[in-house]
C-alpha cells in the first residue's frame, strides 16, 4: 500500500512541514551530493547515528562495520543530525512524501514551532528505540523516518476517520482504495512491529524498523502535549465524532 493523498482540508499553510522537506532536500543536494559518493559516504559515516560508537560499546575483537573508517566516540548530535541525512533516491523521495501527506494537519492543530519540536522529539524516540533494540551495532542509522513516523502516530490520533486513498497493488492486480487513517496507518505500524521482531539479533544493514515503532510511540504520546486545543477544536474531521462526509466508508476511488 502506498498513499496517494488524504481527504482532510488543510486549515493553515505548513510552513515548518515546507521547511523541513526543503532542509532534506538541502542536505541531500549540498552534504550528500545528490546520492553520490563521496559525499554520500561521508555524510552517512560523520552525520549518521552509530549506537555502538555513540555508547561507546565496541564488542571485543568486532571489525567495524565497512561502509565506515574506525574512528573515536561519535556525539549524540548525531541523533538529530542523522533525520536528515538519506541513503538514496527512494529512501528520501519515500520519507518526504509521507511527510508531505501526514505532516500538513498534524502542524494544523500545533502551530510552525511546536511542530518542529515535535518533529525532532519524536525523531530523538525513534532514535532512542533503534539504540536500545541494537546498542552494540556498528552500522551507521539516517533517515527522517523515525520522525515521520511521529507524525504518523499523532495523525491516527487527532484523525483516525479520515480517508487516505492508497495505491494497492498484489502481484499484476492493481487498484487504488480510499480506506480510514486508522487502518492504514495501524497496518503500518504492525509492519514495523513484525520487522522489528524478526530484525532482532540480525547484523548488518536494512531498515530500522525499531526508529519507526519507536518514533510512532512517541508520537501518539507527544501529540497530547503539542496539539493546540483551540486549533485542535476547530478541524472539522477531528478524533471520532467527526462531522459526516463523503468518505464514511471504503470505497474504490473513480478514475
Amino acid at each position: 500500500m502506498f498513499p496517494l493523498r488524504d481527504e482532510n482540508p488543510q486549515l493553515t499553510t505548513p510552513v515548518a512541514t515546507y521547511a523541513i522537506i526543503g532542509f532534506n532536500v538541502l542536505t541531500w543536494v549540498f552534504l550528500q551530493g545528490l546520492g553520490t559518493d563521496p559525499a554520500l559516504q561521508q555524510s552517512i559515516c560523520k552525520l549518521g547515528l552509530i549506537p555502538g560508537q555513540a555508547l561507546q560499546a565496541f564488542p571485543e575483537g568486532a571489525a567495524f562495520d565497512s561502509i565506515c573508517p574506525r574512528s573515536g566516540p561519535t556525539s549524540w548530535t548525531t541523533a538529530i543530525s542523522s533525520m536528515f541525512m538519506h541513503g538514496g533516491w527512494m529512501h528520501i523521495i519515500g520519507n518526504l512524501w509521507f511527510l508531505w501527506i501526514f505532516g500538513d494537519n498534524v502542524e494544523d492543530v500545533m502551530g510552525p514551532v511546536r511542530f518542529v519540536m515535535f518533529y525532532l522529539l519524536s525523531g530523538l524516540g525513534a532514535a532512542a528505540a533503534q539504540v536500545v533494540s541494537n546498542p552494540d551495532s556498528l552500522v551507521p542509522m539516517v533517515g527522517a523516518s523515525g520522525a515521520i513516523g511521529g507524525v504518523m502516530g499523532a495523525y491516527i490520533v487527532l484523525y483516525p476517520r479520515v480517508h487516505v486513498h492508497l495505491f494497492v497493488f498484489f502481484g499484476f492486480y492493481m487498484t487504488t482504495l480510499a480506506v480510514p487513517a486508522v487502518f492504514m496507518l495501524g497496518y503500518w505500524f504492525l509492519l514495523q512491529l513484525f520487522g522489528g521482531f524478526g530484525s532482532l539479533g540480525v547484523e548488518g544493514g536494512g531498515t530500522a524498523f525499531w526508529a519507526h515503532v519507536g518514533g510512532f510511540v512517541a508520537g501518539t504520546g507527544l501529540v497530547f502535549l503539542f496539539r493546540v486545543p483551540v486549533l485542535f477544536e476547530r478541524h472539522p474531521y477531528r478524533g471520532w465524532n467527526q462531522r459526516q462526509h463523503r468518505s464514511d466508508s471504503w470505497h474504490r476511488i473513480n478514475s
